[in-house]
C-alpha cells in the first residue's frame, strides 16, 4: 500500500529528518519516539495504521513554512492532519514521511457580525465557530456528525457536509477565503472576502483536495442567521421503498427541508439503545425532516411535508413540540457512529452518493450484499442529497473479516456508480477508495487530476499515494475485478 523500507534505512532517515527539523521547531513540538507517534498512526479509518518518521506540531505560520521548506529540500513526504476524524484514511501517515499536525492552530481570529463572516485558524473545531458566533445570532451551517471534534481545515480538505447541507450547502458553499502554504513553504491565498475573486476559481479546486495541493492554516467562512424556529418531523415507514419514495416526494413537492435524513431498522435499534431518542423500533426506516425559519414559514412547511409523508405511506408521524424534543430526535442521527461502535468491535463507514430515486434500490442491494459477504451493515445517510453512509460491521482482528469488509465496501461504491452516482459525497477518497477511482474515472481522467496535483506539487510530496490511482494500480484492479465477476461494467475493457 505505502512505500516500505528496511528498519535500518528508516532509522537513518528519521535521524536525518529530526536533525533537520530540530532547528525550526521547539523541542516539545517535534515528536519522533515510537510511543509519541502512536496516537497519529491512523484517522477515523482505524483498519489501516502506519507510524510516521516524526510528527511536527508547529505553533506559528513561520514554523509551518519552515517545516515544509525543510521536508521539500530533503524530499520527505508531508501529511497534514487536523483532528484525525476523517473516515477514508486521508490522514494516514506516510512510513517515510512527516505528519504535520495543525492542532495548535486553534484560534478564532475574528467574528464580523456586519459581514456575517468569521476568520479562523485551520485547527478550530467546527462547532466552536457556531459557539463564537452565537452572541451575534449567527452560526456556521455545515454540521458534520463529528462537528464537536472535527476541524475547519479538515472540513475544507474533505468538503464536509452534514445533516443540514441540503438547504445550506457543503463546505465549498460556505468558505470565502483560505490561506495556506505550498509544499515549498510559499504563502498562498485562495478566494477572497468578497463574493467573487479574480482569475480562475482555485478555491473550488482546493476545497476537497484532501491535503494534496496545499497546507491550510486559515479560513474565512460565511455565517448565517439562526432561524427563529426549527421543528423536526420523525416519520416511520414499514417498507424501505416507501421511505425512499417519500424522500423524492418531498423534493418533488418543491420543498427544501433544512435537513432530510434516513435510517434503516438496524441503525435505528443501535442508536435508540444508545441515546433513547424515542425512535420507532418497529419501523423498517425512519425519516427525519426538519423545517426552519419564521414560525409562519415553519408551520406551513411542516404541514406540507407531513401531507407528502402520509401520502407516501408513513405509518406514524411525530412532530417536535419544543427545542428539547427536536434535539432529541436529532441526537440519534448525530450519534449513529458511536452507537455502531457499541455493537461491533469495528466498523467501516462507506460514503457514496446516488440519485434520490434510487435510494430504495441501493438499500435492497446492500441487504443482498450482507448475505454475500456474511457481515452486517447499518445504514444512515443524508437522504435529501442521496449521500449514503453504510456502516459495515466487522472485527479487524480477523483478517478474513477485514478482507470481506473491503470487498463489501467496494461493491457498495461500484453499485452506486452503476446507479448513476459517485464513490464519495463528503468523506473523500483517501486510501479507502483508490481502487474505486479506477471504476468511476478513466485512466485519462485520473491522469488529468494527477497533472493538476503536479502543477501544485511537482515532487508529489503532499499526502502522496492517495486519492489518485496510478495506471498500473487500475490495470491490476481491473484484472481482479473481472476475475471476481464483480459488476461487469459496460466499459470494463478500458482497464
Amino acid at each position: 500500500m505505502l512505500e516500505t523500507a528496511p528498519r535500518e534505512d528508516r532509522a537513518a532517515r528519521r535521524a536525518e529528518v529530526v536533525a533537520a527539523l530540530s532547528p525550526v521547531l521547539p523541542a516539545h513540538a517535534l515528536l519522533w519516539h515510537s510511543e509519541e507517534t502512536v496516537p497519529y498512526e491512523c484517522d477515523g479509518l482505524t483498519a489501516y495504521r502506519e507510524k510516521p518518521l516524526a510528527v511536527a506540531l508547529p505553533e506559528t505560520e513561520e514554523q509551518v513554512a519552515a517545516v515544509l521548506r525543510t521536508c521539500h529540500r530533503l524530499g520527505v513526504p508531508v501529511v497534514a492532519r487536523g483532528a484525525g476524524t476523517g473516515l477514508s484514511g486521508g490522514a494516514l501517515p506516510h512510513k517515510l514521511g512527516v505528519t504535520l499536525s495543525l492542532a495548535k492552530f486553534n484560534k478564532i481570529l475574528s467574528v464580523d457580525a456586519l459581514s456575517r463572516t468569521a476568520r479562523v485558524q485551520s485547527g478550530v473545531r467546527n462547532l466552536a465557530i457556531s459557539e463564537a458566533a452565537a452572541p451575534h445570532g449567527l452560526y456556521y451551517a455545515p454540521d458534520p456528525s463529528s462537528q464537536i471534534a472535527c476541524t475547519i481545515g479538515g472540513n475544507v480538505a474533505e468538503n464536509s457536509g452534514g445533516v443540514h447541507c441540503l438547504k445550506y450547502g457543503l463546505t465549498v458553499h460556505n468558505v470565502l477565503r483560505v490561506r495556506g502554504y505550498t509544499v515549498e513553504g510559499e504563502a498562498v491565498e485562495f478566494g477572497s472576502e468578497a463574493l467573487d475573486a479574480a482569475g480562475l476559481d482555485l478555491m473550488g479546486v482546493l476545497v476537497g483536495s484532501e491535503g494534496m495541493l496545499a497546507v491550510i492554516t486559515e479560513a474565512t467562512v460565511k455565517l448565517v442567521p439562526k432561524p427563529q424556529l426549527a421543528r423536526c418531523i420523525m416519520a416511520s415507514f414499514d417498507d424501505m421503498r416507501k421511505a425512499g419514495d417519500a424522500v423524492a416526494g418531498v423534493i418533488a413537492a418543491g420543498i427544501i427541508p433544512a435537513g432530510l435524513e434516513m435510517m434503516d431498522k438496524p441503525m435505528t435499534a443501535a442508536v435508540e439503545d444508545f441515546v433513547h431518542a424515542g425512535y420507532d423500533l418497529s419501523a423498517e426506516a425512519i425519516l427525519l425532516c426538519e423545517s426552519d425559519g419564521t414560525p409562519e414559514e415553519v408551520e406551513e412547511e411542516i404541514a406540507r411535508m407531513a401531507e407528502v409523508l402520509q401520502r407516501c405511506g408513513a405509518t406514524a408521524i411525530a412532530v417536535s413540540q419544543d427545542e428539547a424534543q427536536r434535539l432529541r430526535f436529532w441526537s440519534g442521527r448525530k450519534n449513529a457512529f458511536p452507537a455502531s461502535g457499541r455493537i461491533s468491535p469495528d466498523y467501516m463507514c462507506m460514503d457514496s452518493t446516488i440519485p434520490r430515486k434510487r435510494l430504495a434500490d441501493i438499500l435492497l442491494a446492500i441487504q443482498e450484499m450482507e448475505k454475500k459477504y456474511g457481515l452486517r451493515c447499518a445504514n444512515v445517510f443524508h437522504a435529501g442529497d442521496g449521500n449514503l453512509h453504510p456502516l459495515i460491521l466487522f472485527d479487524a482482528a480477523d483478517p478474513d473479516q477485514l478482507h470481506r469488509c473491503e470487498l463489501f465496501g467496494a461493491e457498495i461504491l461500484e453499485t452506486s456508480v452503476r446507479m448513476g452516482g459517485t464513490i464519495t459525497g463528503e468523506h473523500g477518497v483517501g486510501i479507502e477508495k483508490l481502487n474505486s477511482m479506477c471504476v468511476q474515472f478513466s485512466p485519462e481522467e485520473n491522469e488529468q487530476m494527477a497533472a493538476l496535483k503536479r502543477a501544485f506539487d511537482a515532487k508529489e510530496l503532499l499526502n502522496p499515494g492517495k486519492v489518485i490511482p496510478t495506471k498500473h494500480r487500475c490495470a491490476e484492479y481491473g484484472k481482479m475485478h473481472v476475475a471476481r465477476g464483480l459488476l461487469p461494467f459496460p466499459d470494463i475493457e478500458r482497464f
